[in-house]
């Protein structure tokens, strides 16, 4: 092979989605494995991101190039699943966890190594192209991230944020979590089961549980409470439509910003306006003082139940 000008090799980086090329791609075009390994030196002008796999460009990868590379590092076949799929699918609470997770056929030889997470099915998966990656479905996706993380509320954060913005439904995980014959899916199925009965966050849940041992009837969860004229008046963490009760979960993750609190406070006084009674209470009580809050929210509702029920409308709220 004749010897190869910086010009050729810029012209090569051209060829190349991302500027990232497979060791097989390059000898396909000629070039040699001591040509590459000498590209791959200091001062070479390459980066060798995964066994066999460079950056024609030379310097640090960046995420899509790191994504580029570890899809060709696989082989053929290869789809992108777990964290890296689900935040490819629009996923925003995800943990910090960096590695790519893929999915190959069973029976290919490949290890993981650094960033790169290989794992291998023998059942068929569904997926999609994404931003030009191959990425499975977003249940699978989901499912396949959760098997791998051993705590609750990260799991519960993810699929929540998933289901409630419709970017994936209970019934998919459901279906997913029966023909998934793998370990490590009780967690996610734990989860599954609190957010197909409206749980969004931790907070939340401890007050499910908090209700579940307590003579009150189970309430309406993540509830959008309209005036009879249709105006909106507040979405509530629960609510007792017999009585016309509700019960605000008042997390500081939705009140970093005065703007935040104006809108919270706003809620209150338009329920109060409309004769709806609401209690207020903070996460930190449903786990030191649980059964404090269980004596106010009995009270509040045998004191609802005195009353006309409000007239006003309530539906259950999803975010789109």
């Amino acid at each position: 092979m004749t010897k190869r000008t910086a010009a050729d090799y810029g012209r090569l980086t051209d060829l190349f989605e991302d500027g990232v090329a497979a060791r097989r791609e390059l000898l396909a075009l000629g070039l040699t494995g001591k040509s590459m390994a000498l590209k791959c030196r200091p001062g070479g002008g390459w980066t060798r991101i995964f066994l066999g796999v460079y950056l024609l460009t030379g310097g640090t990868p960046d995420r899509r190039q790191l994504v580029r590379g570890a899809l060709l590092r696989a082989g053929p076949l290869t789809y992108l699943t777990g964290l890296e799929a689900a935040r490819r699918h629009g996923v925003r609470r995800l943990p910090e966890d960096q590695r790519i997770h893929v999915l190959v056929p069973h029976g290919r030889g490949l290890a993981s190594q650094g960033a790169l997470l290989v794992e291998r099915s023998n059942r068929p998966w569904s997926s999609s192209l994404i931003d030009g990656f191959p990425t499975v479905d977003l249940a699978r996706a989901l499912i396949d991230a959760a098997r791998r993380e051993v705590r609750f509320d990260v799991v519960r954060a993810m699929i929540a944020d998933a289901v409630q913005r419709q970017l994936c439904s209970p019934t998919a995980l459901a279906a997913e979590l029966r023909n998934l014959h793998l370990g490590g899916t009780a967690l996610p199925r734990a989860v599954l089961d609190e957010v197909s009965d409206g749980v969004r966050s931790a907070a939340e849940a401890w007050a499910r549980s908090l209700i579940g041992r307590s003579p009150l009837p189970s309430p309406q969860r993540n509830v959008l409470i309209r005036s009879v004229h249709g105006q909106q008046l507040a979405i509530v963490d629960g609510w007792w439509d017999e009585v016309g009760l509700a019960w605000q979960i008042d997390s500081k993750e939705f009140h970093l910003s005065p703007a935040d609190y104006a809108h919270t406070m706003a809620q209150h006084s338009a329920l109060l306006a409309h004769g709806v009674m609401t209690v207020h209470t903070i996460p930190s009580r449903l786990r030191a003082d649980p059964n404090g809050v269980l004596k106010e929210l009995l009270g509040a509702y045998r004191s609802a139940a005195t009353r006309p029920r409000p007239n006003v409308t309530a539906t259950l709220w999803r975010p789109v």
